[in-house]
């Protein structure tokens, strides 16, 4: 059974549905990267697992089940229980995450006092030991620290220090490496990976970035207009790109040699005025008259699906520029 099983998920702020019939599954120890442009759902599907949504937000359809739990509905006594000790939170960025006024050791001591029932003292000797796991040099200087004090890198390795703390079954983290250098974000990444791999952890990586999406997903999941739109393992996702904006995403990224930036013309969907049918087509090159009519995510092969009337057709068009093969080829050590 999945750890984390989400069916039909629709959030509405009044009467605009920001997300609209999402559907997952992440089982225990295996990352899910949900990619896309800005404002297409990614994050306010994090939100709503965590029960985080901020009204006038809420889930008005579908399923939220952790271990076969339905956390749709539960009371929010029962959800603060939950959050921060089965399903943590890394958000992108750990300067506002942090509390300025808290030293570090604290900070992450708490998820150890609230969850846990230890005692300040034990608390913050784990919270050293968290601190040495997420590889901050000198832990026991950089407990007794405030935030402004650490770099943004040292800042993220807190945040999922507090995040991995409890051993949570799911990790949400939502672009962890935003505003990090290319180092530091491989450095991060190989991080959340290693303590993963430890704890048996069920995550869900959200980012644009398709590169770091594929250095370390088994399964991706692309949004566009509040819905999942390609779907599957993640080496065949990128290697048989499917729907015309995975193709697009793909294309746009940079390479070594090239001498135009690519891009996708037009601008993300506006969700009180969704375009009919298919929420891609104003800026597909490849729409035409059905597009009208929303096409549903049908399955191609190896579990892999796509939300694209000509999706056999896109399938067996030229790869193109589809760089993040290289991702799978090549992934974190």
């Amino acid at each position: 059974m999945a750890v984390l099983e989400v069916r039909d998920l629709e959030v509405s702020f009044g009467p605009i549905k920001i997300l609209r019939g999402v559907s997952f599954d992440l089982d225990a120890g295996e990352t899910l990267g949900v990619v896309g442009e800005s404002g297409c759902g990614k994050s306010m599907t994090g939100f709503a697992v965590m029960g985080m949504l901020q009204a006038p937000g809420k889930i008005s359809a579908g399923s939220i089940k952790l271990e076969g739990t339905e956390l749709v509905g539960m009371p929010e006594k029962q959800i603060r229980n939950i959050r921060g000790d089965r399903i943590a939170l890394v958000m992108q960025d750990p300067f506002t995450s942090l509390n300025p006024m808290m030293r570090i050791g604290d900070q992450i001591g708490e998820a150890f006092i609230l969850h846990q029932g230890m005692h300040k003292k034990e608390a913050w000797a784990k919270a050293v030991e968290m601190l040495e796991k997420v590889g901050v040099p000198d832990p026991q200087g950089a407990a007794r620290k405030f935030p402004h004090q650490m770099s943004g890198g040292q800042r993220q390795r807190v945040v999922i220090a507090i995040a991995f703390a409890c051993k949570p079954e799911v990790l949400i983290a939502d672009e962890p490496t935003t505003a990090l250098d290319v180092t530091t974000q491989a450095q991060i990444l190989r991080l959340i990976r290693d303590l993963q791999e430890t704890n048996g952890t069920a995550v869900m990586l959200i980012s644009h970035d398709v590169g770091a999406i594929a250095s370390i997903s088994q399964k991706i999941a692309v949004f566009y207009g509040g819905q999942i739109v390609e779907h599957g393992p993640a080496e065949r996702v990128l290697r048989h790109a499917s729907m015309p904006y995975t193709r697009a995403l793909l294309n746009a990224l940079p390479h070594a040699g090239m001498t135009r930036l690519e891009s996708i013309a037009g601008y993300p969907p506006d969700f009180s005025n969704l375009p009919k049918g298919c929420a891609f087509s104003p800026r597909c090159p490849l729409r035409f008259e059905k597009c009208e009519s929303a096409p549903p995510l049908v399955s191609l092969e190896a579990g892999h699906k796509a939300a694209c009337w000509r999706a056999e057709e896109v399938l067996n068009m030229p790869d193109g520029k589809m760089l993040a093969r290289e991702a799978v080829e090549h992934p974190l050590p």
